[in-house]
């Protein structure tokens, strides 16, 4: 039986980013989090889980420090590998923070890579968009569903 096929996740906002890119779950919770409008409850969680991904898995920025940069790699987002169960696992948490602040986000499912790849471990990959594709958003290869999630502490 052949190996299942490999697929990228990505979980973002339904909105666009002045920069004009739409930001990740992560970034979406860490921006509440800078504006003080976490509860405590939802700090523990952000700080407890963001440390946890620090220590057990790969920061992009950390390997290559230009893989955000804005003029090198403009648009250049995370997927999550579909294999990559543990990380994605943990999402539940941030999207039921951000339900909670009434954040809508997708997740979004790529059986390809969903642009060119600028990055790539284990776990993820960061992409630019492909130059037809202006969003991950956008063309054959991608698809969305709005992520609903229960607002817990």
């Amino acid at each position: 039986m052949p190996p299942a096929a490999l697929h990228y996740v990505r979980f973002q906002s339904t909105t666009r980013h002045p920069h004009g890119h739409f930001p990740g779950v992560f970034a979406l919770v860490n921006t509440l989090a800078k504006e003080g409008r976490l509860t405590p409850g939802q700090e523990r969680f952000r700080r407890t889980n963001n440390d946890w991904y620090d220590a057990n898995y790969p920061n992009p920025s950390d390997t290559d420090p230009t893989v955000y940069d804005r003029t090198l790699n403009p648009g250049a987002v995370a997927w999550f590998k579909s294999t990559s169960h543990d990380l994605i696992a943990r999402v539940d948490g941030y999207l039921a923070i951000l339900a909670a602040h009434h954040i809508p986000c997708h997740r979004l499912h790529s059986a390809t890579p969903p642009g060119r790849i600028v990055y790539e471990d284990t776990h993820q990959i960061v992409v630019t968009p492909h130059p037809t594709r202006p969003t991950a958003t956008t063309g054959a290869t991608a698809a969305a569903e709005t992520t609903e999630a229960a607002g817990t502490e």
